[in-house]
């Protein structure tokens, strides 16, 4: 697992004024978290509160990552060899510097068996997100990918700022619309328009491009959602500042009080449970990616939330950050 940089740590002493620069208020409220009709990790649906913070307008891209880099120097985790003693049993022609790309396999495959369109390649990273081969000279408003944990939030200190909480991530991306199905509303494609960046056609073999894309978008290329902020959904997962747990942790017992600021389990509840051996923890991401799709990975909503251990990193996972300071009065 990557350490924190010691020269990240400092920060870079931004002012509360520049630090909101690109960043929208969510003010205080209440609102129903999690959903009962989808995966079983997204129940139950629940009463929630939270404080005012703020968020970024969109996730950080490849150009404001750049700069970051370019101001400390900093290496990702997809840029340095895995350490042999967090890999016990590990072979060592395997442990080399790269990250998972996704590859569209040629024929189908059961979809539980994710291997088969991810490849750990070496040198992908940041830089190169499909490969050595590849670049970001034309995607540097792309949100930047192959990020591990400790990667957003080395970013997110030295911007003086913190990662979202999953009740804040959820909250923000409803954007105001309490218990709708996505972000905009009940519809996913209200009027026959595409509101963000997912699979259409069969995945993983078919992917018809008919919002325009590929693989990722620029980051405002989609409507924003009522509160002002894009990209919420598709496009690329998100980080959370929260462990994960295979389901909401609400206490039953106490029906006429509203969790405030909740936050996930604890590290040792976030273990993989397929993989008693391996005591990687996992936090939560939110929000989908450009690889969701109706027949597979339905994650496309505000309620959508999946486990991702901290030291791994792929080609459709990024994240933005929260401050939580008063807004200006």
């Amino acid at each position: 697992m990557t350490l924190l940089q010691p020269d990240i740590l400092r920060g870079n002493q931004e002012s509360k004024g520049d630090r909101t620069i690109d960043m929208v208020w969510i003010p205080d409220g209440t609102f129903h978290m999690g959903s009962d009709h989808h995966y079983p990790e997204e129940a139950p649906a629940h009463s929630v509160s939270v404080d005012g913070f703020w968020i970024d307008r969109a996730p950080v891209t490849n150009r404001q990552f750049a700069r970051f880099v370019i101001a400390t120097g900093y290496k990702t985790t997809a840029e340095i060899p895995p350490d042999p003693e967090h890999y016990p049993g590990g072979l060592p022609r395997m442990l080399y510097a790269g990250s998972l790309v996704f590859e569209r396999p040629h024929s189908t495959y059961d979809l539980r068996d994710w291997s088969r369109w991810w490849t750990f390649m070496k040198a992908a990273n940041w830089r190169h997100p499909y490969g050595p081969r590849s670049d970001i000279n034309s995607l540097n408003d792309h949100p930047v990918v192959h990020m591990s944990y400790a990667d957003v939030l080395a970013y997110a200190r030295w911007a003086g700022k913190d990662l979202p909480t999953e009740a804040e991530w959820e909250f923000a991306a409803r954007g105001g619309l309490d218990g709708a199905e996505f972000a905009w509303g009940d519809e996913l494609m209200p009027g026959g328009v595409h509101r963000a960046n997912i699979w259409q056609g069969e995945f993983p073999l078919r992917n018809l491009r008919q919002d325009g894309y590929e693989r990722s978008s620029p980051v405002t290329a989609f409507p924003p959602n009522g509160y002002g902020i894009y990209d919420m959904i598709g496009n690329v997962w998100e980080w959370t500042a929260d462990w994960y747990v295979p389901k909401h942790e609400v206490d039953t017992a106490k029906p006429c009080c509203i969790p405030s600021n909740p936050r996930g389990g604890r590290l040792e509840e976030s273990y993989d449970p397929r993989e008693p051996d391996v005591k990687i923890p996992r936090k939560v991401i939110k929000g989908g990616s450009h690889l969701c799709a109706p027949n597979y990975c339905q994650r496309y909503r505000p309620a959508a939330r999946h486990a991702e251990a901290i030291d791994t990193s792929t080609s459709h996972l990024g994240f933005r950050c929260v401050l939580r300071i008063p807004a200006a009065r």
